[in-house]
């Protein structure tokens, strides 16, 4: 075989990958975005999905706030046993207390918040803000996000097991995207 040849079966099967690469990225991505259901668990609910200053609300970039609000409050209100009002507006206090002052500079790659911290801080003012114990504020909060987690993994495995029966992808991709989820690398898992 000519160098030639060689030269353009290699670039073709480089875009070949990169393209295959980027789609298991969208279909991971798409995997991992919860849809509000009536019958949906509670959420990711973090520090960032009750709106604290890194809530990207679907950016580019982001993973948006996961849940609806109201959904959020209705699940944390029933939790800590406190009128849903309350908690809205706790949370609604909590987000504009902690918005940033300046937007990020053009271009510049921020930093990422530290999660403990954020956590911390929103229990703590929810916890002072409802009048309830902050260590039952936390629990509440953790247990929220994982039931999230575990949701946003249900959902994840359903599409790559379909995209694995239509013969879209292998189990081995279907595996590593997965793989790539958890470890945080591509979508919003791993967190």
């Amino acid at each position: 075989m000519s160098k030639t040849k060689r030269i353009t079966l290699g670039v073709a099967a480089g875009a070949l990958a990169l393209g295959a690469g980027l789609g298991a990225t969208g279909i991971a991505t798409a995997a991992t975005t919860p849809s509000p259901s009536a019958t949906s668990s509670p959420g990711t609910t973090s520090s960032t999905d009750a709106g604290t200053p890194s809530d990207r609300g679907g950016k580019p970039g982001g993973h948006g706030p996961g849940r609806d609000r109201g959904q959020i409050a209705a699940e944390l209100a029933t939790k800590l046993g406190v009128d849903e009002a309350k908690v809205t507006e706790a949370l609604k206090a909590f987000r504009e207390a902690n918005k940033p002052t300046t937007p990020p500079a053009q271009g510049a790659e921020g930093t990422k918040p530290d999660r403990t911290a954020q956590d911390a801080a929103l229990a703590k003012s929810l916890a002072e803000s409802l009048g309830v114990d902050e260590a039952k504020v936390t629990t509440a909060l953790e247990e929220i996000r994982a039931a999230g987690q575990a949701e946003r993994s249900a959902a994840l495995k359903t599409k790559l097991d379909k995209a694995v029966t239509d013969g879209k992808l292998t189990q081995a991709e279907a595996d590593a995207v997965t793989k790539a989820v958890e470890a945080g690398v591509i979508g919003g898992g791993g967190r």
